[in-house]
């Protein structure tokens, strides 16, 4: 079983817009229709979790859930104060949903895990498609984690504290990631544990790397599409 967590908690400052980006209309529609039509229509989702503030719950049962009649849409969680927050609140979602047991073991394959997985997705990435979906739950099948991403056209500078050009890694080497990224269920709540438990969240800002400091697997990339981007500011809106 595939659940797909979408994360529609953000403010979206960035986008200079009263409105949270994700809720911003293009075409008519919000843009996390957009990106909820396509988990709802995909052959390897089989449910989702819609992670949203406390002020936009009832909006988006009624204006986005019931109004476009997303029938995979489990539940409306209730974000938290940070990205690893919400996702939190969504993994015990699961447990109390669905019974999954998130007892860790090292060593075991995916497949060891019942087959219980979330896929971790941000509302305000619409250009997701099916064949990035299939590509992330093959990989996930196989390795326990993965994330999706493209390697970088650019050269990339690792910057010091004055702003100097400290280092430049190996462009073949570097890669932007994406979502969604996926996890078997007990991997991704074991991480998320030993980082709390230990006060290591500090800077976090995806959830492979969550599991990458935990140290209890790698993480496989899976490319997706240079297309598969983020709305982030103003200027992103054209791509719709």
């Amino acid at each position: 079983m595939v659940t797909a967590i979408i994360l529609a908690a953000g403010q979206g400052r960035r986008m200079q817009s009263s409105v949270p980006k994700q809720f911003l209309e293009v075409d008519g529609e919000p843009v996390i229709v957009k990106t909820l039509r396509v988990f709802e229509l995909s052959r390897e989702i089989d449910s989702i979790l819609l992670v949203t503030a406390r002020e936009y719950t009832a909006y988006c049962r009624e204006q986005i859930v019931e109004k476009y009649g997303f029938r995979k849409v489990a539940r409306i969680v209730e974000g938290g104060r940070e990205r690893y927050d919400s996702v939190w609140n969504a993994l015990m979602a699961c447990e109390e949903l669905y019974g999954w047991k998130s007892t860790y073991e090292a060593g075991r394959k995916s497949r060891d895990f019942a087959g219980h997985y979330v896929m971790i997705h941000d509302g305000a990435r619409p250009f997701v498609t099916e064949d990035i979906l299939r590509r992330t739950k093959e990989a996930v099948e196989i390795y326990q984690a993965a994330a999706v991403g493209m390697p970088s056209k650019d050269t990339v500078k690792i910057a010091d504290a004055e702003g100097f050009a400290a280092e430049t890694p190996p462009r073949a080497k570097v890669w932007l990631i994406q979502t969604p990224q996926a996890f078997s269920y007990p991997l991704i709540v074991e991480a998320n544990r030993r980082l709390m438990a230990e006060g290591r969240m500090s800077g976090v800002t995806d959830d492979a790397m969550i599991v990458e400091a935990s140290g209890l697997q790698k993480v496989k990339l899976v490319e997706g599409s240079y297309g598969n981007v983020k709305l982030t500011t103003p200027e992103d809106l054209w791509r719709l």
